[in-house]
């Protein structure tokens, strides 16, 4: 064996009780409090909890040594073997630093679909999206071709005050062109609140190329959007949950109310294509329309990951009826605030067949940069029952395809959104039924559930 193969060796076992060190002390270091998905207000020094993903059947704790301290020589022996193929007769050179890298990489994302190793930019771009706000120009973009396009600027923030619009290409980012790199186009639009940047803007319909100079700031990304759909009905759409989702909530929830002075006598709850985030924000969303009970509990490995949490008094709508809309979009923290809603009788679902996430991750920061996000636990709705890999089915399931929910206007002479969104409009039919000859949500829930109980004994009569 060569001294690089031996070398190696004792670099992979040193990795292996380094690497376990790091998971342990990342997991037990971090107290309940680190329950969140996919963002947290607070980035904790050592772990966060992210809510999403799916993991194989079977024991967490299957395949493992009865003696810890037994290190897999003849793996590490295989690992060196196949690197020193690769290290001699690969076609190009390829660097350690970059072999260790897909390693890792390869052996987090081994264990599920959503364990995953994020370098350091990584692992800044995962922290930034969910903290709800973040220093650039505002825009969303996207590759298209061989381009990156603006699909949206965001209201009030420098990009569209300097008049940057849907469908603009950027051609350039202080000169630097950008391609189709959209990694690279929002690293080189982001930075310290109130420098300066410059876009080289094709747009369509025009000759040339337009220069789009301006200052970045903190832009806050809304998560929540609302309106009244009818007189005392009102409409609330949240596209995930970061940090900042429960108040937008409860601002959009005291908007319809101060819009509607003789009461809300219903809500409809839009969480089709949410595809979750923030754990936290996830349940404190299903609190907000609950007064007790229990909204979830958490089974794994470690004691941190064991827990429990419930709702506490209050109730935004003061038990009005609730329509949650979902689809198959509809996952991870969405699941949780649609299952506790759907558990308690508190909210009818209608729609389509959710996802069907039912586990949470933790991130972990790693002690030389970046981190490993693994999942490390199996989360149980009220009546404790998992939605992984099954979803929630829906109390009154749509017919036919699944259709794109339809954009929220707020202009004043925009057509109605429930003329544009069939589903939207089933939701707002249903709570005006309920408010014409019921006696509360639980009323309607009970009375739904019935009528459909044949049709939901089994998932495969669910389109």
């Amino acid at each position: 064996m060569s001294m690089r193969s031996r070398t190696l060796i004792a670099l992979v076992t040193g990795a292996i009780f380094g690497f376990s060190a790091a998971l342990a002390s990342g997991v037990l270091a971090q107290g309940p409090r680190a329950h969140a998905s996919q963002a947290d207000n607070t980035m904790p020094t050592v772990a966060q909890t992210v809510h999403s993903g799916q993991v194989p059947a079977g024991d967490a704790s299957a395949g493992d040594s009865s003696d810890p301290a037994v290190l897999p020589w003849q793996e590490a022996r295989l690992f060196a073997e196949v690197y020193e193929h690769i290290k001699r007769d690969y076609v190009d050179r390829i660097s350690d630093r970059k072999l260790m890298d897909a390693a890792i990489r390869g052996m987090v994302s081994s264990l599920d679909p959503h364990s995953a190793y994020l370098d350091s930019e990584e692992f800044e771009e995962t922290r930034l999206s969910t903290m709800g706000s973040y220093p650039g120009v505002g825009i969303e973009v996207a590759a298209e071709g061989s381009a990156v396009k603006i699909l949206h600027s965001i209201q009030g923030s420098p990009a569209e005050q300097a008049g940057l619009r849907a469908g603009d290409e950027i051609v350039a980012i202080d000169g630097k062109q950008v391609g189709s790199d959209v990694s690279g186009a929002i690293e080189h639009m982001r930075g310290v609140s109130g420098s300066s940047v410059t876009l080289t803007i094709r747009r369509a319909g025009t000759t040339g190329l337009r220069n789009f100079a301006m200052r970045r700031a903190n832009v806050a990304v809304r998560s929540v959007s609302h309106q009244t759909l009818a007189p005392g009905y009102g409409y609330v759409r949240i596209e995930d949950f970061s940090d900042t989702t429960p108040d937008e909530v409860n601002a959009a929830i005291l908007n319809l109310q101060r819009d509607n002075p003789s009461g809300l006598r219903g809500l409809v709850l839009d969480l089709r294509d949410n595809p979750g985030g923030v754990l936290e924000s996830g349940v404190a969303v299903a609190d907000d329309f609950l007064n007790s009970g229990v909204i979830l509990t958490a089974e794994g490995r470690t004691a941190d990951a064991r827990f429990e949490m419930d709702a506490t008094p209050g109730d935004l709508m003061s038990g009005a009826p609730v329509v949650v809309l979902v689809n198959s979009g509809t996952a991870s923290a969405a699941e949780i605030v649609s299952a506790a809603l759907k558990d308690h009788g508190r909210a009818l679902l209608i729609g389509h067949k959710t996802y069907g996430k039912g586990t949470v991750q933790t991130v972990m920061p790693l002690q030389y940069g970046g981190a490993v996000k693994l999942t490390t636990s199996r989360y149980f709705t009220p009546s404790g029952g998992s939605v992984q890999g099954k979803g929630l089915v829906p109390d009154i399931i749509e017919g036919g395809r699944e259709q794109q929910p339809a954009d929220v206007m707020t202009a004043k002479d925009a057509p109605s959104l429930q003329s544009r969104d069939a589903e939207v409009q089933l939701a707002l039919s249903t709570l005006e039924t309920e408010a014409h000859g019921g006696s509360g949500s639980g009323h309607l829930v009970k009375a739904v559930a019935r009528s459909l109980a044949p049709a939901l004994a089994t998932d495969d009569q669910v389109p």
